[in-house]
């Protein structure tokens, strides 16, 4: 018997499909921690059937500013882990997450067949199907004969759109030690195609507080919150380089037009391609902040700050990329990769020294719009490709 067919025998085609159409039949938007509990429920019962135990880990503590520029404490839903042999010489950790990009009360709540073989559906490729990947590779690698030489960790987390601020703490810790690392966001293109080297992002909060004022009476008595944040804006935009992009988002504040404005909210993004552009912008914001300060006479504070450091591509990495490919080969699929500008929990678990491949998820499209879609035979596909890695990951040469 082929090795395709072997391990297909061992994978429930009909079983995963089920799966994947209820869990995205369940809105678990970051913020709807309703339907994040829900799915944390249901998670946990499907998982149970692996040996080791599944737990549900409380989130980290995660602050946020507010339009009126006060600090507040933001909830999340509680992360699943489990643990299957600890005490195994190498052990790897599987992560995903179980929440998508679409509110309560966002209008895409439905799955609805494409065609034969593609299904639109909230999640269904980022990543309702990844974590029916997970469970379903590890079910026909326990089942392969060879699962006794490795453990592992299963982390699902429930805020990875907003940025994993609340597991990043048990992402870092579950990935200390660990052999490799396999991360389930769906492939980079729809033909299977895997992303290779990420560059980095931050989000930042930066609220300035100045003096209001009448706009026609004392003007010159007013310090404008606005004007210094759109000075800020100019200044910040000048270090953008090849390897840096820098998004102004957003400014918040102001109120009537006869008020100077004593409160403006900047709100923006970064991109650094390597950590030494990371680092560089990091040390060149401080003081154009301080600047901003003295010219307008205004206080500032800063929040937030890089929260996916950049992920490249080290020799141990290239060399799980290549298991991956050779497994892929084996099962009659072609396996390539491309870098890309997109972050996930991969750049968190490759900051701690881990290899990992962090789209060995379905196959699909359109992620994070109403035209999302799963291609359907991936499931069963990428599972296959998942519990030979693991079988090679538990008997192979040291990466």
């Amino acid at each position: 018997m082929t090795t395709q067919n072997a391990l297909l025998d061992r994978i429930d085609a009909k079983t995963m499909l089920d799966q994947t159409l209820d869990w995205a039949s369940v809105n678990s938007g970051t913020a709807n921690l309703e339907g994040l509990a829900v799915m944390a429920d249901k998670l946990s019962s499907a998982f149970s059937v692996l040996p080791g135990e599944v737990e549900l880990v409380e989130p980290a503590p995660v602050s946020a500013i507010s339009a009126d520029g006060t600090e507040f404490e933001k909830p999340h839903g509680r992360h699943l882990v489990l643990r299957v042999r600890p005490e195994a010489a190498r052990r790897v950790v599987l992560t995903g997450h179980m929440d998508t990009v679409y509110p309560v009360d966002h209008p895409f709540q439905e799955n609805s067949w494409l065609d034969d073989e593609t299904v639109n559906g909230p999640g269904t490729a980022d990543m309702k199907g990844g974590l029916c990947v997970i469970l379903h590779a590890l079910r026909a690698f326990e089942a392969s004969g060879n699962a006794d030489r490795l453990g592992y960790d299963v982390m699902i987390n429930s805020d990875e759109e907003t940025g994993s601020l609340a597991s990043r703490p048990l992402i870092e810790k579950l990935a200390q030690g660990k052999y490799a690392a396999l991360t389930y966001e769906p492939s980079a293109r729809p033909d299977g195609t895997l992303a290779h080297a990420r560059g980095g992002t931050g989000n930042y909060s930066i609220t300035l507080r100045g003096q209001s004022a009448h706009a026609g009476r004392n003007p010159q008595d007013g310090r404008n919150a606005i004007v210094a944040a759109s000075d800020l804006v100019m200044r910040i935009v000048e270090l953008a380089k090849d390897d840096i992009t820098i998004n102004p988002a957003k400014i918040e504040g102001g109120a009537a037009n006869n008020v100077v404005p004593d409160l403006a909210i900047l709100r923006f993004n970064i991109r650094p391609k390597s950590t030494h552009a990371m680092e560089r912008f990091d040390g060149e914001l401080a003081p154009i902040l301080a600047a901003i300060e003295a010219d307008h006479e205004i206080a500032i504070h800063r929040h937030g700050g890089v929260t996916r450091p950049p992920k490249p591509v080290d020799d141990r990495a290239q060399k799980l990329f290549d298991l991956v490919k050779s497994c892929g080969a084996e099962l009659g699929q072609t396996i390539g990769w491309q870098p890309t500008g997109g972050v996930c929990d991969g750049n968190n678990i490759a900051s701690c020294g881990v290899p990992v491949v962090d789209t060995m998820g379905v196959r699909g499209g359109a992620i994070h719009s109403p035209d999302e879609y799963m291609i359907v035979p991936s499931l069963a596909e990428r599972a296959a490709l998942s519990a030979l890695v693991l079988e090679k990951l538990a008997n192979g040469d040291p990466l």
